[in-house]
Order: structure tokens, then C-alpha cells, then sequence
């Protein structure tokens, strides 16, 4: 049984300090160099770096590379026959002929980018984006090819990209979270919180999760019936118990981290909710997202707005996920590629393209860092009636904005888009070029763990230089 002294202590747990340091704060008296001191303060990159911040359209599902920019005319000429007569498909599952696109696509913008004509919003943007048409991974199932997408790993259990860049680099703004995770209002990634988490990090590092309809950030107002000098002296006293047991436990990393959560919350408190408000937003900067009664882009674009307010107030990496749940829900398109897809690519296209049109004409395209996938793409033959199938061998991602040499292709799939074939790109590139724009070594950004310095690209990992002004 628990001692009074032990229950006051835990339930005291990373609430005063919080108190303590912004009453300290606000008076002026934190010296410069404790707030410094702060896990999350803001640090010098490697060298001058391109992007100050990473804004990640998480498209959760799969979606189908081979009907949104890989064009693949073979399709249409070997439609029906077995995958296995043009490629090698290394024993992986092939149940259905090879499936051509029910799309139309078109070359767009000087770039002469290939698009399908789900996509006329952002085609007309198109010039601002790298395409990596050869990337790869290395799991067929959702959990894993996420956890690789998002961790570098296909286990669970290692620090996300988000993190090791909030890490690297803290944030810019005390007040709201160096890393912010905005899921799809029906519901998260297979897999949760580990997609976001900080692994074997501190977790202050970890992502915090804002949702896009409803209250952005749940139970972080204070309670009506708490008035804020209550909730400060109750803050102040807990805190007297919390820096007493952090005193007699200095190497409890999860101590720090609630610490340093409270005191962000107690912040976030007066900082969050301007920065999530869209009211004091022009009709005309609304519509340009598609955040419209009735417009199947309101809720993808409200997401997206909320990420450009995130980045002009210093918040370092923001990961918005379109897709949630199970099923047709999010972009495993298993039984007809068209009634998903057609559903999705509608809730992504303005918005997205809204996203970068605004980052450019406010100026901030040149240091916000864009980038689109999802955790594979699908396969070119058919499944079931008329879907596709998982596809981890060779699929698309985007770049744009901060660094990267818009108009520009790296990559190729093989004739009917299966494997990756030229200028083969792994996750590990992919998250290697990710932060060589953020001004950080991949080589350099370690963590010493379990008597072993681990890195967010392991032991690999090229920064692909070809699509970097």
C-alpha cells in the first residue's frame, strides 16, 4: 500500500515546476541560460539548412502510385495478363491480370510532371514538386510499412521522424509543441501512437495530437470550476514535491518528459488556441483549402490550414494523415481503386494544392519542406473486383518547397510499375534528405541507447542531392 508521502509525491508528479517556471518567467527572473538549458529549446543545425520547417501529408491506406503519378501506358497493352510474364515478382502474392489505370493522365506545367486527372487542383502546382518515382520498403502489411515510413524501422519501439527532427533542432516557440500530429477525424493509423512516438528518446520529444473537427487538443483548458490562482498555487505546491523527487531520481528520462509536458500544457494553454482558431481566417483563404460547407476537401483542408498557422508560429515538423480507421475509410482501395480513390484524391486535392499556394504567397513555401506518401503504394494487377493490392516494391512520393529543385523526377519504376528500378530510393533516403534540408548530418544526429548509438537512418542512407536547389 501506498504511503501518504509516496501518493503525495506521485500524484504531485510534473505539475509545479510547470507553475514555478512560468510565474518565474513572466517576472523575469529565469536566467537565459536555464531556459536554454530546456529539452526542447531551440538548437544550431549541422550547417545552414534549406527548411525550417516539414509539413508530411500522411496518405494512410496505400495510395495507388500507377493511377496518380506514375503513368504506366504498358498497362493498357498488357491489360489482363499475368503479372509474373513481365516481371520477376519474387513470390509475392499476385492473384489478378495486370490492371490499367481507370484514370486519365496529362503532362502538367513546364515540369511536364505525369497526373492523373484526379488531381486538377494540384496539377496546377505541379512545378513546385520533386517527384521520387523509385522509392521502396520493406513490408507488405500496414503496421510495419508505417512504422518504416515514419521510424525508419519496421518494428515498433524507435524514435519517429518528427522526434529525432524536434531532437535535432528543439522548437521555436516554447509555448506550442516542436511536433504536432493531426490524425484523420475517423480515426488514427494502425498502429497509434508509436507512428508519433519518441521510442527511446526523451519523451518530451513525441508528438502531440490535435484533431481536425471537434476540440483540436482534449482536456487542456482548465476546468471552470478551478480559477487561475488556484491553479496556480496548486501547481506551485505539487511542484515543491515534483523537483524534491526528481532531486532523489535525476535519472528518470520519463520524469523530465512529464515535466516538461505539464509545463508545455500549462503554456499551450493561452498559446494553442489562437493558433488553431481559423476565425480570423479570409473567406478567400478558406475556400482556396476547400474548408467550404459541403466540399469534400473541409476537413483535409482544415487540417492543412491548421499546419501553415503551426509553421508561422515556429512549430517545427507537422504530420497530417488523411485516412483513417479501416477500410474505405482511408486509401486501402482492396476492392474498387475507383470509388476509393475517387473519394480521397476529392478530400486532398484542393487542399493540398491550397497548402502550397498559400506557403508561396506568404513567403514561406522557400522554408516550409512539403512532402506526400503514404506507406506503400498498390499493386499494378488487379484484386477482387476491381481493386489493387498492397505494394512496397516500387511506389511514389513528393517533395516541395524549402530546398528542393521543383520540377525535377528521381526514380523510375519498371515498365508496368512494379518493382523500383532506376535510381532506387529507400526510406532511409528518403528520411536521410529530410533532414540534410533541415541542416542536420543523418551520419551526425545519434542517440546512445542500450550501449549503442542509434541513428533515425541506422546504418544507410543517401540524401538523393539530384532533387536539392
Amino acid at each position: 500500500m501506498l504511503s501518504r508521502r509516496d501518493l503525495l509525491t506521485q500524484a504531485g508528479c510534473g505539475f509545479g515546476s510547470l507553475a514555478l517556471t512560468t510565474m518565474l518567467s513572466e517576472q523575469g527572473l529565469l536566467a537565459s541560460s536555464a531556459r536554454a538549458s530546456s529539452t526542447l529549446a531551440s538548437k544550431q543545425p549541422h550547417f545552414a539548412a534549406r527548411a525550417k520547417n516539414v509539413i508530411f501529408l500522411f496518405m494512410y491506406g496505400g495510395p495507388s502510385h500507377v493511377d496518380l503519378f506514375d503513368y504506366k501506358p504498358a498497362l493498357e497493352k498488357y491489360a489482363g495478363k499475368s503479372v509474373g510474364d513481365h516481371v520477376d515478382t519474387k513470390g509475392s502474392r499476385s492473384n489478378g491480370g495486370l490492371f490499367p489505370s481507370p484514370y486519365k493522365f496529362q503532362q502538367h506545367g513546364q515540369s511536364g510532371h505525369w497526373v492523373s486527372d484526379r488531381y486538377p487542383h494540384l496539377s496546377r502546382v505541379i512545378d513546385h514538386t520533386a517527384m521520387l518515382r523509385g522509392v521502396y520498403g520493406h513490408s507488405i502489411s500496414h503496421a510495419p510499412a508505417l512504422f518504416e515510413v515514419n521510424t525508419g524501422m519496421i518494428r515498433t519501439g524507435f524514435p519517429s521522424l518528427g522526434s529525432w527532427v524536434n531532437y535535432g533542432l528543439g522548437t521555436e516557440n516554447q509555448d506550442l509543441p516542436g511536433f504536432v500530429v493531426m490524425y484523420d477525424y475517423r480515426g488514427g493509423p494502425i498502429g497509434g501512437a508509436p507512428n508519433w512516438g519518441a521510442g527511446f528518446l526523451p519523451g518530451a520529444y513525441q508528438g502531440t495530437p490535435v484533431r481536425s473537427k471537434g476540440t483540436p487538443i482534449l482536456n487542456l483548458n482548465r476546468p471552470d470550476q478551478v480559477g487561475q490562482v488556484q491553479q496556480r498555487e496548486l501547481l506551485d505546491f505539487a511542484g515543491k514535491m515534483n523537483r524534491n523527487h526528481q532531486r532523489n531520481h535525476p535519472a528518470e528520462s520519463a520524469l523530465e518528459a512529464r515535466i516538461q509536458s505539464f509545463e508545455l500544457a500549462y503554456r499551450m494553454q493561452a498559446a494553442a488556441p489562437g493558433s488553431l482558431d481559423l476565425e480570423d481566417e479570409t473567406d478567400a483563404t478558406k475556400k482556396l483549402y476547400g474548408i467550404e460547407k459541403g466540399n469534400p476537401g473541409e476537413y483535409f483542408g482544415t487540417q492543412c490550414l491548421m499546419a501553415r498557422r503551426l509553421v508561422e508560429r515556429g512549430v517545427r515538423f507537422v504530420q497530417l494523415y488523411s485516412g483513417g480507421g479501416h477500410g474505405d475509410n482511408n486509401w486501402d482501395a482492396h476492392g474498387n481503386i475507383t470509388g476509393n480513390h475517387n473519394k480521397h484524391c476529392a478530400a486532398t486535392d484542393q487542399p493540398m494544392a491550397g497548402l502550397i499556394q498559400d506557403l508561396d504567397q506568404r513567403g514561406l513555401l522557400d522554408e516550409t519542406l512539403v512532402v506526400w506518401g503514404g506507406e506503400f503504394g498498390r499493386t499494378p494487377h488487379k484484386q477482387g473486383g476491381s481493386g489493387r493490392d498492397h505494394h512496397p516494391f516500387g511506389f511514389t512520393m513528393w517533395m516541395a518547397g524549402g530546398g528542393i529543385k521543383g520540377g525535377t523526377s528521381y526514380g523510375e519504376t519498371d515498365e508496368v510499375g512494379y518493382h523500383a528500378a532506376v535510381d532506387r530510393t529507400s526510406i532511409h533516403d528518403v528520411h536521410a534528405t529530410i533532414l540534410h534540408l533541415m541542416g542536420i548530418d543523418h551520419e551526425r544526429l545519434t542517440y546512445r541507447f542500450s550501449g549503442r548509438d542509434f541513428r533515425l537512418t541506422d546504418v544507410a542512407g543517401d540524401v538523393i542531392h539530384k532533387v536539392i536547389v
